[in-house]
């Protein structure tokens, strides 16, 4: 009786709120391209090449138990399954042991997800032979009714309790469609609308409630509401609003039940005393069902929400786009030192962001992305060996396990470290850091309107897309973000005209080009007729300068980089999974801290920063040069 009341309660609050205020749809600013339309080149393709001859493109020989475990299909969850044996220590952060059950769907879509994709990107045709083998298996695992997932007939869609039946269904169509995106596949297209047309025939609109799960920790029912990254994709595919309606319900059912994840329920953000408290990947990956959710209404108090949470969210972050993920934010703001930040948290940021900057248009979204990406991101990967760092600090100071030293009386902390599966954790980290650069990639380019292409994230790449329904490419070769010259070659065979705009950093200075342009909302606007074979030549000028984080810390940037100083350490070597795939941890051969000081003469010369800086512990005023952030391991970032 108690769940049949609250039932009522929640369907009662949907039905008044979406009949008020859900009347139209809230327009977009841009469209994105289909998958594909977007390729690496220069330097972003050769790392993605070696993270698919590293870690990226053997996640499934390093932990080939989680990757192949069949709970898909012939390995369902059904009433009586035992908790699994993954590997971890199962020590700390695990509220109860259900979450395990459905853990190896996450682990392995998401692997997917971002094999998928950069196999798609690569041209890699021995990787892409793999997709389609394994795009067979997912549509013969499809039960006649549409469902897929990873719960039996006695289970599915009837839970009092943590589960992780939208959870499973999000990770793994979100990599389906990014293939039919790119491939156009109709038999996958009637699968995957058979099988989210199953999850809206079975959790109704007015008379379910998805996210009902008791009051007890529900993890894996809070990731669940990124099933709206699905309907999403749906609605840009189809135009259909029957996916943004539900992502709509979606969201309104999760603010009325019970989440232990509860940062992005409305009544919390409108709360001005809350403070963001729930793991920080729940918290940025549930940015984007509330963006889904304000876009799908003219919900005043969605819109009104929107900015306050984006705004909590910036006060959990270091300058560096390091998100506090380490693994509750717990109503903490960043601290360079003394907050660490996951690579789960990393991707999911960026992409959040990328669906704000597709919806709402502003340029200083993207540059929030390349903050993350080019520098927190960058400097979480191991620059010599294919492994990532599951949690890093801004400055860090060692990597043996521990956060630089500090000793957490209630777990045994191992995160810090590097690793190519991080399986004594968790293997959810490696699998997202394989698909951030494909997701990064796939919003560099958007569409305004049929006569108006945008570049909105700096990058090297290769966009082939119509304009006006003639075809055109453009190639941007260049260094970025190590240098600041861009090149953008452009084949327009029918030489027709139209307009690009080209995003202009807010750490720019005087553009050098000889190129005509005006400035419109942060974007330099070409606007010319272009002949077959053209180009668009500029250089951004810009200078050192200082930044200053919550605590007062300072961080030196140049363009978009910022710059640390790199500390000389001595490797050991940790668990050995095969061949050259190794954990990786490093101690300090010293323990010398610089400080800031007023005259510091900071001045940027091939790629470095030289400063004067004071020596703590010799307390002299020393020369120090300073390197691109994420190309350190052990570094002192602030001053």
């Amino acid at each position: 009786m108690r769940k049949i009341y609250l039932m009522v309660v929640i369907l009662a609050s949907y039905t008044m709120n979406s009949q008020e205020e859900n009347s139209s749809k809230v327009e977009e600013k841009y469209q994105v391209l289909p998958f594909g339309s977007i390729k690496p080149s220069g330097w972003i393709k050769t790392q993605m090449q070696k993270d698919m001859d590293g870690f990226v493109g053997n996640l499934d020989q390093l932990v080939p138990d989680l990757i192949n475990d069949p709970i898909y299909s012939t390995g369902r969850l059904h009433k009586n399954s035992a908790v699994k044996d993954l590997g971890n220590n199962k020590e700390g952060d695990a509220e109860g042991s259900e979450q395990y059950k459905w853990w190896n769907s996450e682990t392995q879509s998401n692997w997917w997800d971002g094999y998928i994709r950069n196999v798609l990107l690569l041209n890699d045709k021995a990787g892409i032979k793999k997709v389609e083998q394994y795009i067979q298996g997912v549509l013969q695992s499809q039960d006649a009714d549409g469902y897929i997932g990873i719960y039996d007939k006695d289970l599915r869609y009837q839970f009092n309790s943590e589960n992780g039946e939208l959870w499973a269904k999000a990770t793994m169509f979100r990599g389906l469609l990014a293939y039919y995106d790119y491939s156009n596949d109709k038999k996958l297209w009637q699968a995957l609308v058979k099988a989210v047309d199953n999850v809206m025939i079975n959790y109704p609109i007015g008379t379910s409630s998805p996210f009902y799960s008791g009051t007890a920790f529900n993890g894996g029912v809070s990731h669940g509401l990124t099933f709206t990254d699905v309907l999403d994709k749906m609605y840009q595919i189809t135009g259909d609003t029957k996916y943004t309606d539900y992502a709509l319900f979606l969201y309104q059912d999760f603010c009325n039940t019970y989440q232990s994840e509860k940062d992005v329920q409305l009544s919390n953000i409108l709360n001005p005393n809350y403070k963001l408290q729930s793991h920080g990947v729940h918290t940025y990956e549930h940015l984007r069902p509330l963006i889904v959710a304000t876009y799908a209404s003219n919900n005043s108090e969605l819109q009104k929400a929107l900015p306050i949470y984006i705004q909590r969210i910036k006060n959990t972050t270091t300058p560096t786009g390091g998100a506090i993920g380490d693994e509750w934010i717990a109503g903490r703001t960043a601290d360079a030192t003394h907050t660490g930040y996951e690579y789960c948290s990393l991707h999911e940021l960026v992409d959040s962001y990328s669906v704000l900057l597709q919806k709402e248009g502003n340029a200083g979204t993207a540059e929030l992305m390349e903050t993350i990406f080019y520098n927190a991101a960058q400097g979480s990967r191991n620059p010599d060996h294919s492994c990532i760092a599951y949690l890093k600090t801004d400055n860090s100071f060692e990597m043996e396990g521990t956060k630089n030293g500090e000793v957490e009386p209630d777990r045994k902390q191992t995160r810090y470290k590097y690793s190519p599966a991080h399986q004594d954790v968790a293997v959810c980290c490696n699998p997202n850091a394989g698909r951030i650069t494909p997701y990064f990639l796939e919003k560099a380019w958007l569409k305004e309107n049929e006569n108006v292409l945008v570049n909105v994230l700096l990058v090297p790449n290769i966009v082939e897309t119509t304009i006006n329904n003639q075809s055109i490419k453009i190639e941007t070769v260049t260094d970025y973000p190590y240098k600041n010259k861009f090149a953008f070659k452009i084949s327009n065979p029918k030489q027709g005209s139209f307009t690009i705009k080209i995003r202009k950093p807010s750490w720019a200075g005087a553009v050098l080009t000889a190129e005509k342009y005006t400035l419109e909302n942060g974007f330099m606007v070409f606007n010319r007729a272009f002949e077959k074979h053209d180009s668009i030549t500029f250089e951004f000028q810009t200078e050192v300068t200082i930044e200053e984080d919550l605590n007062n810390e300072k961080y030196f940037r140049y363009g978009a980089l910022f710059y640390a100083k790199p500390i000389e350490a001595i490797e050991r070597k940790g668990k050995t999974y095969f061949t050259n795939f190794n954990d990786r941890m490093y101690k300090p051969i010293n323990n010398d801290r610089f400080e800031f000081i007023q005259n510091n003469a900071a001045t940027f010369r091939n790629g470095k920063i030289s400063l004067k800086a004071r020596n703590t512990t010799t307390n002299n005023i020393e020369t120090i040069t300073l390197i691109p952030f994420g190309k350190t391991i052990l570094r002192q970032v602030t001053f």
